[in-house]
């Protein structure tokens, strides 16, 4: 038996149940593809001060979570703990903002983050996140919403909730932070958490230990110290959310883990998940671009968790993609048989069916049970008495009806009878 195991807190997904994990995936995405986002494809680890100076000294992620190495070359690198700092260095880089606007772009994959592992928090996280950057309008916030709402409803979500708020712009939050600060220095806090703070206040209202709530509850609320233009700016989202049929709940004690949201800020959220609620979430971060070396062009965007949506599906008994390897199971009886049904397997997937061949020459029996845990839903069966009659014999494995196909017209015949159960 192998000695090795996986890293701990890191996921894998196989089959049969890999195939719900690429649905999720496939259905989140395809909602941003469908609203005219394109497709980038990020590197795995960049320059460790890109993520503590995108992301922010003061969150958990930058000070806590991060994998951070020293390379060959001596530099410190660090595996990506989330994606907008990575497509905002590439934007700039590349200088994708020179052509239309706004640049709208979506990504998938693997993200890290140094955490206790526990059910749907993990070190090795799957996301699918937008980013639409460059145009400061409250409608292109709503359409970041939609497009996540889009996704959730197609792989059938229907107990998920959207939180929203307005995190403010810096002509009132410089005054609510200094408030925010009065109010947090007259608690007994500690040590640790006085310091965050002096550097994000609002990151201590996010603190989610219990005893940190409650000395919490009464203080002031960026909502409510909103300046005349975030507060119109986020009667707008709301009014646009109204008109794409998004339903919404205001949360004025939101706040996101990364230190550059501003503005309108939201977040997914799923009860069915215990503790860990969340299942995805973004918001709009007007100062980013020029803070990483860019143009001061805004931008909004989310990240969303594909493994804790596939949880989420779970919770609600969905059953998410088809956990079938393949639609046809060919089960050759002798060598020339399968040279016959090899050639035609062939064929068939050229034809967009999904075929597997019973290798190894296995009996009849033991063939058939493997057509059965394919979850195919035919059994192609060629023998040497159908070799001479020059047909196969296709059985439907869920009625156990079956019928002689010719071998001169095998794929055309197959491959109609499989669109036909579709």
């Amino acid at each position: 038996m192998s000695t090795f195991t996986a890293p701990k807190g890191i996921p894998e997904y196989f089959p049969p149940e890999s195939a719900g994990f690429l649905v999720v995936r496939d259905t989140l995405a395809d909602a941003a593809r469908r609203a005219g986002y394109g497709y980038i494809e990020l590197p795995l680890f960049e320059d460790t001060t890109l993520f503590a100076r995108g992301v922010g000294e003061s969150t958990d992620v930058v000070t806590k979570e991060m994998y951070t190495f020293t390379d060959r070359g001596g530099r410190s690198m660090t595996l990506r703990p989330e994606g907008t700092a990575g497509v905002m260095r590439s934007v700039i880089e590349h200088g994708l903002d020179r052509g239309q606007l706004p640049v709208k772009l979506y990504y998938n994959g693997a993200f890290f983050r140094y955490e206790r592992p526990q059910a749907g928090r993990y070190r090795q996280l799957q996301q699918v996140g937008v980013e639409a950057i460059g145009v400061d309008d409250p409608a292109l916030d709503a359409e970041v919403i939609a497009i996540a709402d889009e996704g959730y409803r197609r792989l059938g979500l229907s107990g998920h909730r959207i939180e929203v708020t307005s995190l403010g712009d810096n002509t009132c939050r410089p005054a609510y932070r200094a408030k925010l600060q009065e109010f947090l220095h007259g608690l007994p806090l500690d040590e640790e958490t006085r310091r965050r703070a002096e550097l994000n206040p609002m990151r201590v209202l996010d603190d989610k230990r219990p005893e940190v709530q409650e000395m919490v509850a009464d203080a002031p609320l960026m909502v409510d110290h909103l300046s005349v233009a975030a507060k119109e700016h986020y009667e707008q989202v709301k009014a646009h959310l109204v008109d794409l049929g998004v339903q919404f709940v205001e949360n004025p004690r939101l706040v996101r883990g990364l230190d550059y949201y501003t503005k309108t800020t939201f977040e997914f959220v799923h009860d069915g998940l215990g503790a860990q609620s969340g299942i995805g979430g973004g918001g709009r971060y007007d100062g980013l671009m020029a803070e990483l070396g860019g143009q001061e062009y805004s931008g909004v965007g989310f990240g969303l968790g594909v493994d804790r949506t596939l949880l989420a599906c779970q919770a609600e008994g969905l059953t998410v993609g088809d956990q079938a390897r393949c639609d046809v199971y060919c089960v050759p009886m002798g060598e020339t048989a399968k040279r016959r049904l090899v050639a035609a397997a062939g064929g068939l997937r050229a034809a967009g069916v999904r075929v597997d061949v019973a290798y190894g020459g296995k009996g009849l029996k033991g063939a058939m049970k493997a057509a059965d845990r394919s979850g195919a839903r035919f059994a192609l069966v060629l023998g040497e008495r159908d070799l001479e009659a020059g047909t196969a014999q296709l059985k439907e494995l869920a009625s156990g009806e079956q019928r002689a196909v010719a071998l001169d017209s095998l794929v055309d015949e197959v491959r109609a009878a499989v669109a036909e159960r579709r």
